[in-house]
């Protein structure tokens, strides 16, 4: 199944920790869905939204072992849905994603990738598996 990430996961240091495989995966973007940072947060949440589009990652062929568990990692506050999501020359593949069920801890502001605190997320959410 193919997955398509629009937060920490698109860092390949955060998805390595995560996943155990190994997989192809190249620039994505999902009309009709808006990113936001979640409030207190270094991570963002993703709702449906038509006027608005996010940019991701999109990671094929993920096996279930994997995609299992990235719904525990993902927890509660996420609900794993499918979704149509575009790629180079208009291709669009069928995935699986992430949507945040909280509206309520969502901020006005946009997730900003090039401000995300790997470090920190690191040590919070992902301590080192060896």
């Amino acid at each position: 199944m193919h997955v398509f990430t629009y937060g920490s996961l698109m860092f390949p240091a955060v998805w390595e920790r995560v996943v155990r495989g190994r997989y192809r995966s190249v620039p994505a973007m999902l009309p009709g869905y808006a990113r936001y940072a979640v409030e207190g947060e270094t991570y963002p949440g993703m709702v449906q939204q038509s006027d608005s589009a996010v940019n991701g990652v999109l990671y094929f062929d993920v096996d279930d072992a994997d995609l299992l568990t990235l719904d525990v990692f993902e927890g509660s506050e996420y609900r794993r849905e499918q979704v149509r999501v575009s790629i180079a020359d208009d291709q669009v593949e069928v995935a699986q994603t992430y949507l945040f069920m909280v509206q309520e801890r969502l901020s006005d502001r946009d997730w900003d990738p090039q401000a995300f605190r790997m470090e920190s997320f690191l040590s919070a959410y992902c301590p080192d598996r060896s």
